[in-house]
């Protein structure tokens, strides 16, 4: 019996040390060799690359706001980061961050024929019109994270005529840059191309300089 009891307590002991120790140091010290970018949470100078940003009060001298950079999904801008204090008072995706009010990932779970999305949906609208722009479909929904980081290619050309109008890059340049930062699919059929939007504009803001 005692013999029995040594044995299972030696064994939850060794499975403890292994599965609660060893591995999980193991799997830190691998991804830190190997992927210590990733394994850091992809952090650049202006956030991760996994988030998206809020570009929405980037200053644009004589420009409305965030006009001189690309914008991602309207989880972060827009009538989507009315919120002052309430999250519940966010009619779409609560961003992680808007307005000085920590908010929360998520979907809207608001139905086609929701008042209040067609509300919204109409205002975000009006935003990409004061600022030049023709939306996609993905410029005026929110994400299903509510936090997405990446755009299509499309969305990007959609921006590039606010983007151009308030840095004074031509048409032909800024062009040039989105499809240099267009992503292929992931293993070349999974998915579809994509531009991760903080890469996008850090490289944009290498050109302004």
């Amino acid at each position: 019996m005692l013999a029995q009891l040594r044995r299972s307590a030696i064994f939850c002991l060794i499975c403890l040390v292994l599965f609660g120790l060893v591995f999980p140091l193991l799997g830190v010290g691998l991804s830190q060799v190997f992927f210590k970018h990733q394994a850091d949470g992809s952090i650049t100078a202006n956030g991760s690359t996994l988030i998206g940003q809020n570009w929405s009060d980037t200053k644009c001298p004589g420009h409305p706001l965030g006009s001189c950079v690309f914008q991602g999904r309207p989880d972060d801008l827009g009538p989507y980061a009315s919120a002052t204090l309430n999250p519940a008072e966010h009619p779409g995706d609560d961003p992680l961050v808007a307005n000085g009010a920590a908010g929360e990932s998520g979907a809207t779970n608001l139905g086609p024929r929701s008042a209040e999305l067609k509300k919204y949906t109409k205002e975000l609208i009006a935003y990409w019109h004061e600022r030049g722009v023709q939306p996609t479909s993905d410029l005026v929904t929110t994400s299903g994270s509510g936090i997405d980081p990446d755009i299509t290619p499309a969305d990007a050309l959609a921006e590039l005529p606010m983007v151009s109008r308030a840095t004074g890059l031509s048409d032909a340049v800024l062009t040039h840059l989105i499809n240099q930062e267009t992503n292929g699919a992931e293993l070349g059929f999974l998915g579809s191309p994509y531009i991760v939007v903080l890469q996008l504009n850090e490289a944009l803001l290498k050109l302004e300089k």
